[in-house]
Order: C-alpha cells, then sequence, then structure tokens
C-alpha cells in the first residue's frame, strides 16, 4: 500500500533563523524526517504552500480536499498546523472520503531538540494503515475522530470535545 503524504506547513515545518531568533517557512522538513524514520512503505510526497495554519483559509481547506479526493491512495497523512487542525478536518470530514485521512502536527518543529514531529509523523503513518476510512486526528499517541476533537491550548495537547 502506498501512502500519500501532504506537506502543508505548521510548526513541524517551521524553520528557526538564527539571526533574528523567529521561525518560518522555507523547504519541507519531510523528506529528511521520512528518511529519518526509516519507513519502508512506499511514500508518495506531496507538497501544498506551506503556511501556519492560523494563515490557512477556506481556499486552502478547499486546496488541501482537493488533494485527497484527487489521491489515488487509500492511507493520507497530512502534516498541518495545530491550531487550526480542527477545522480543516471538518472540512475533510463533512466531505465523506473513502480514503482513510489522518492530520497530524508537531508542538514543538521538526529541528528542534526534544519535538514531537518524529513521533506523530510515525505513528500517523502507522494507524493511516490500520484503520478505517475515514477523517482521523493523530496526536501524541492519541487518535480522534474528526468530530470528536479540540486542542487544548493551556495544557498544549489535543483531547475529546
Amino acid at each position: 500500500m502506498t501512502l500519500r503524504i501532504l506537506a502543508t506547513g505548521g510548526t513541524f515545518d517551521k524553520h528557526y533563523n538564527e539571526l533574528n531568533g523567529t521561525l518560518g517557512f522555507s523547504d519541507s522538513h519531510l523528506p529528511a524526517a521520512i528518511a529519518r524514520a526509516r519507513m519502508t512503505a512506499p511514500v508518495a510526497l506531496e507538497q501544498l504552500p506551506l503556511l501556519d495554519s492560523l494563515d490557512m483559509q477556506d481556499a486552502d481547506r478547499q486546496r488541501v480536499l482537493a488533494s485527497c479526493r484527487a489521491a489515488q491512495e487509500k492511507a493520507i497523512v497530512i502534516i498541518h498546523g495545530t491550531d487550526t487542525m480542527r477545522e480543516t478536518a471538518q472540512v475533510l470530514g463533512a466531505a465523506k472520503l473513502q480514503q482513510t485521512v489522518i492530520l497530524t502536527g508537531a508542538m514543538i518543529p521538526y529541528e528542534i531538540d526534544n519535538s514531537d514531529a518524529l513521533f506523530n509523523l510515525g505513528f500517523a503513518c502507522g494507524v493511516a494503515q490500520t484503520l478505517p476510512a475515514g477523517v482521523y486526528v493523530a496526536m501524541n499517541g492519541q487518535i480522534f475522530a474528526w468530530d470528536n476533537v479540540q486542542k487544548n491550548r493551556a495544557a498544549g495537547v489535543f483531547q475529546p470535545l
């Protein structure tokens, strides 16, 4: 089974600028993360415009939906910012896709020590190959249905509604 991974940005893909101390986007970390994870399942990587999820608009969510609809793969992992992951999951869930779609991301950028990015990527790729068709959020070892998830900003975790 080939796995499709969609890169949309979020904290996962942010780069730290040592000169001014800011986080921003450059190239996606996903090629390196996939290689580092030593995944043996075939992977098709698709990079959409990399955005902070707070900057995502309806048109951006429709672009993600269009990519899912166009995908031949039955398992799709979407790397997404955590702040509006739930909103994108709702758009995808309402579309009643016939694939298994997993949204995941990171609270700490991939290139920063102690990041949760690589774990979340591996976890999401694993469950994408085993869960039935539907839309899910997979973060920090937990899986949530698209219509029963929220980000607890105070605790920095995802939880059921």
